[in-house]
């Protein structure tokens, strides 16, 4: 009996413990669990806040792009390319649309608008006409065009002319950056808007001009994935200020590329376009002659016929002199081999065209390295200038 009595005594107390401690746990478990929803709650808290904000910058960025478009849409225009028919019975002789691309106003002086367009567009045109965004159609003058750069400038009737283009600069591009392409694609969708970025701020092209399989100028280009379409050609490339950064020119068409277009940097093309707007044609530095480079010449011909030593394997090769030309006038002579110019080494000549046309001036007096015969020789000279693509 007194062993029922001692466990009656102590089960009791052991009981209400128990319960005390099974009522702390779940207070306790209760407690954690309110902490942890109203964590999970300011935590979702901030995600919309921050999605928030997101959305906020995405709408922000649109509106800047909008903003942009805005600002430079109405300089950008149709230009179409008219050229005398066949004169059969079918075609007459009345001047057909065979074409059209587009160009930009990029200039208004007194009652003249000025508008840059690309080689492309315009060649071979017997008549040009400029349609504006409000449906107005202007006869355009052609004043200049340059096929090496694919740049062309445009005259019109400056009384309707409302907006002209303002202008950026290309130098300093950076990839990544907001690029906006305004043209119109396919000749009647005037105004497409497709927007992307730099890809290559500074990129250089092959361009072969005669289609002979040899490159005569690496030209130098924007690379952007805005989408760039046939009739985009001449159109403007802008950036998120909407000022003009390039003049959209050509894209990369086969089935396993997209997204690779191509634009003239408008620090190259102002120059150019200068010139054109001036002269009708590009006065380029030149020196006067016909030159070939040694690596499009047999081997056995280097030392057999121009006798160069075996350390020379670089340079160009004179085919011709041009008469009272700065080269004549410095005695250079036909199948002379130069290899430098002011030090500047000449392997090519690709290479003569990039240092006459983008570091030498008419007036530069210069140093000429050559081989005659198999002995360096030298000889001073003085750049002048040429016209179109003269060396």
């Amino acid at each position: 009996m007194e062993f029922k009595r001692n466990t009656r005594k102590w089960f009791l107390p052991g009981l209400i413990g128990a319960l005390i401690g099974a009522l702390v746990i779940l207070a306790a478990t209760s407690f954690l669990q309110g902490e942890n929803s109203v964590k999970t709650a300011a935590d979702a808290g901030k995600k919309a806040v921050m999605d928030g904000k997101a959305l906020a910058a995405d709408d922000n960025q649109e509106s800047e792009v909008t903003k942009a478009v805005k600002k430079a849409k109405d300089a950008v225009v149709s230009v179409v390319n008219f050229q005398e028919g066949s004169g059969d019975i079918l075609q007459g002789t009345t001047p057909k649309a065979v074409s059209s691309g587009s160009g930009v106003i990029y200039k208004k002086e007194g009652s003249k608008a000025y508008i840059v367009t690309n080689h492309h567009v315009v060649d071979g045109a017997t008549q040009l006409e400029v349609n504006l965004n409000n449906g107005d159609k202007l006869q355009a003058k052609l004043l200049g065009s340059d096929p090496l750069s694919d740049l062309a400038v445009l005259q019109v009737d400056g009384k309707k002319i409302n907006d002209v283009i303002e202008m950026g600069e290309s130098d300093h591009l950076e990839p990544g950056a907001s690029a906006i392409a305004i043209g119109n694609p396919l000749g009647f969708l005037q105004g497409t808007v497709t927007k992307g970025v730099i890809s290559a701020a500074q990129r250089t092209m092959p361009v072969d001009l005669d289609q002979n399989g040899a490159v005569d100028w690496q030209a130098e280009v924007i690379q952007t994935d805005a989408s760039i379409n046939p009739g985009n050609s001449g159109g403007a490339l802008i950036d998120i200020n909407g000022q003009l950064i390039g003049i959209n020119s050509s894209k990369i068409s086969q089935d396993a590329v997209e997204g690779i277009g191509f634009a003239i940097p408008i620090s190259a093309a102002k120059p150019i376009m200068k010139d054109l707007e001036k002269y009708g044609e590009v006065r380029r530095p030149f020196i006067g002659i016909g030159p070939m480079s040694i690596d499009e010449i047999p081997s056995q011909y280097w030392s057999r016929t121009l006798h160069l030593p075996g350390s020379v394997k670089k340079g160009i090769v004179v085919m011709s002199v041009a008469s009272n030309s700065p080269a004549e006038k410095a005695g250079l002579k036909k199948l002379d081999v130069i290899t430098s110019i002011d030090n500047n080494k000449i392997n090519d000549a690709l290479g003569l065209r990039k240092y006459l046309y983008r570091i030498a001036k008419p007036g530069d007096k210069v140093k000429i390295t050559f081989y005659r015969q198999g002995k360096e020789k030298s000889a001073n000279l003085t750049i002048e200038e040429g016209q179109a693509s003269a060396q």
